[in-house]
């Protein structure tokens, strides 16, 4: 069989890979994929349609005629990928997108049945999300990133900048853990977006979703300082920030980037856990992981992550079994 390394896609050609392009305008322009994954899907139908020429023993030049897969075709991809090393993980991930292009064919005409849709996607074991404990989170914003109470100077290591520095990265966390944000959630959030009066957040999630979230009172009180710091920082330096309209900017007024954000936060994380990952998703997990924890529903704890579906949020559901066999042993009279 050919090697999973040879599945390289090739340029961009109608003739070579029928209906790509359409496929691809239609995620980005209508789904409103990003260019990560529409690069992504690209890569995997061009891996697919490349071991569908090699099956069927066609030219380099030779048309592929979409509706002329069979289901076994399908599962010999898949075995072939197997065999060549990926995870399950990674077999479902590339099936996913050959359905949903073939979802795309049947629904524009250019095929009467989605084949791919017959095959049962492999079953992985999903990883448990790295997560704080609550006793953690404590120490983490009641501790090491504890607000100075009014009049109080900063410390030394908090006042070098006026303590903009601080005052960011405290409200920066406050809001990925209250909020249960992902990282390019709280990168994008505006000015507009935020109501401190009413504590709520309007986030832009993935494909563009909107969605409302309820903020909490330390992140509420954590912003509202923040933005007073920030006034008087751009003030005292007589400059205005680039990106006013953003709500987490750098000193020079540029709105954060990734690398920042995975910097700060492994900075605090790397003092109160031992968890081998210390990425801003850890905070997002330990959201979620407290809040069923603590009796909430899975559907709400869903929509404020701004899942699609409550199969995607049900990862977080193992967690709280400790939680709920607690609970019946000092409980249940017969426990």
């Amino acid at each position: 069989m050919q090697h999973v390394e040879e599945f390289k896609p090739a340029e961009n050609n109608e003739s070579q890979y029928p209906f790509l392009k359409g496929f691809l305008d239609y995620v980005t322009l209508e789904r409103h994929f990003s260019r990560h994954t529409r690069e992504a899907y690209r890569t995997d139908i061009c891996q697919f349609y490349t071991f569908i020429r090699y099956q069927h023993t066609l030219a380099d030049k030779d048309p592929i005629d979409p509706a002329s897969i069979s289901v076994l075709d399908v599962r010999l991809f898949m075995g072939e990928l197997l065999e060549k090393g990926l995870q399950p993980k990674s077999i479902a991930r590339k099936l996913a997108a050959v359905k949903s292009f073939y979802n795309y064919l049947l629904e524009t005409g250019a095929v009467k049945v989605s084949v791919p849709s017959q095959v049962i996607t492999p079953r992985f074991s999903k990883p448990v999300p790295g997560f704080l404990s609550e006793r953690e989170t404590e120490k983490l914003f009641d501790e090491l990133l504890s607000l100075p109470a009014p009049g109080e100077a900063l410390g030394a290591d908090r006042a070098g900048d006026g303590g903009f520095t601080y005052a960011r990265d405290r409200a920066l966390l406050e809001v990925l853990y209250g909020c249960g944000l992902r990282i390019s959630e709280v990168i994008g959030l505006q000015y507009e977006n935020v109501n401190l009066q009413d504590s709520l957040l309007r986030v832009s999630g993935k494909g563009g979703k909107q969605r409302i979230v309820p903020l909490g009172g330390p992140a509420r009180t954590a912003l509202r300082n923040y933005f007073e710091v920030r006034r008087n920082f751009f003030r005292m330096k007589n400059e205005e920030s680039p990106d006013a309209s953003y709500v987490f900017v750098t000193k020079k007024g540029r709105r954060i980037y990734p690398v920042l954000v995975q910097r700060v936060t492994r900075k605090y994380l790397s003092a109160v856990t031992e968890i081998k990952y210390k990425n801003p998703h850890v905070l997002r997990h330990s959201f979620a992981t407290h809040m069923l924890n603590s009796g909430a529903d899975l559907k709400s704890v869903s929509e404020m992550l701004g899942h699609t579906n409550l199969t995607t949020t049900e990862i977080y559901t193992h967690v709280t079994f400790g939680r709920i066999k607690e609970v019946y042993l000092k409980a249940h009279p017969k426990a």
